[in-house]
């Protein structure tokens, strides 16, 4: 149903906020030859266009490349990592995870905390810090001092592995968009407009990437792709849910950072129930994606909207998505692009 190979790839390379080479290079390796041009800006952006039937308006699809990770900011006497988060981290969720630094090589560490059977009754019932962690390369300082240097990047270590009808992985927030990008590119029909495919920078650190982008585009009509929250799991009440897996690409109608236009809903909605395409609404009152940038980083602003693929346990150590959705969005993103000429967008 999807490339799996080639989505393990894109997950599993590392590029935390301000370190999306590694991603990058995948991604101009894998693009060149489904696009008409590709420049990558001063923020390290990657912008390709593929040109459409008519170039009377410009469409922007934005997926960033980065994931959450860390910063390295001081080593200790004995050889202890202390670090700083990029982007929002649930921290009960690190202990004992295996992590990489990215120094002079890579080195995999494992984030350390007090042994429970040390801590007082107080500390075995409070909530974890991102503070209390360390991370153990498990060798001298001598060693480390080799290795790691304050502000080498940290990654998650975590492979894919498919459940079922789902996939598995670390930074599946927001791969899974730089993958169905990829994909889209290669498959996509002639768009009714040039549409140039975005894949941003530092998204998880404040939509930076996507703010430069825009501006320097300008697009009439924009895209945010990203995930969003699946809370279809045990004790979760019917309104918390936000979206469910398997049950269709999700058409978001607002998040925390924008409310998508209502033109570009309603004719979202119209592909995917026309072309008999698994859809479902989003309504997600926290959190938001680069399409907040899109939307109002131009002058007058752009008609938006966003497909959103839902993820559980998003922003912990893994993720999981369900291929079908993934199928859908890339099935739902070619009609749309096809069709943006047959609508009328007057308010």
């Amino acid at each position: 149903m999807i490339n799996v190979e080639l989505l393990s790839k894109t997950c599993e390379t590392a590029g935390a906020p301000g370190f999306e080479n590694r991603v990058r290079e995948l991604v101009l390796s894998k693009i060149r030859p489904h696009v008409d041009s590709i420049e990558i800006d001063n923020m390290g952006n990657v912008i390709a266009l593929k040109k459409g039937k008519s170039d009377a308006k410009k469409v922007m699809i934005g997926a960033h490349m980065d994931e959450i990770g860390f910063i390295v900011t001081h080593v200790d006497p004995n050889g202890f990592i202390k670090f700083h988060p990029l982007g929002g981290f649930d921290p009960k969720t690190l202990t004992s995870q295996r992590v990489i630094i990215h120094g002079e090589k890579d080195i995999v560490g494992v984030m350390g905390s007090k042994p429970i059977h040390v801590m007082t009754p107080e500390e075995k019932n409070k909530v974890p810090k991102i503070t209390d962690y360390y991370i153990d390369l498990g060798i001298s300082k001598k060693e480390v001092d080799k290795i790691v240097k304050v502000g080498d990047s940290i990654t998650r270590q975590r492979e894919l592995i498919e459940m079922g009808d789902c996939v598995n992985c670390k930074s599946l927030d927001n791969r899974i968009a730089v993958f169905i990008l990829m994909e889209l590119l290669a498959k996509m029909d002639k768009p009714a407009y040039d549409t140039y495919a975005v894949f941003t920078v530092q998204e998880e650190v404040g939509i930076r990437g996507a703010q430069v982008a825009t501006q320097k585009i300008q697009p009439d009509f924009g895209f945010g792709l990203d995930t969003t929250i699946a809370y279809d799991v045990p004790g979760a009440a019917e309104h918390e849910k936000i979206t469910s897996l398997g049950k269709g690409v999700a058409i978001k109608i607002m998040d925390a950072s924008t409310i998508c236009d209502t033109r570009m809903v309603s004719f979202m909605q119209k592909q995917a129930n026309s072309n008999k395409i698994s859809w479902q609404n989003e309504i997600l009152t926290a959190g938001g994606t680069d399409t907040a940038s899109i939307q109002r980083m131009t002058p007058g602003g752009s008609i938006a909207g966003a497909f959103s693929i839902p993820t559980r346990h998003i922003h912990q150590v893994i993720e999981i998505v369900h291929k079908s959705d993934v199928k859908n969005c890339i099935d739902l993103m070619n009609i749309c692009l096809s069709k943006l000429d047959q609508s009328d967008w007057k308010f």
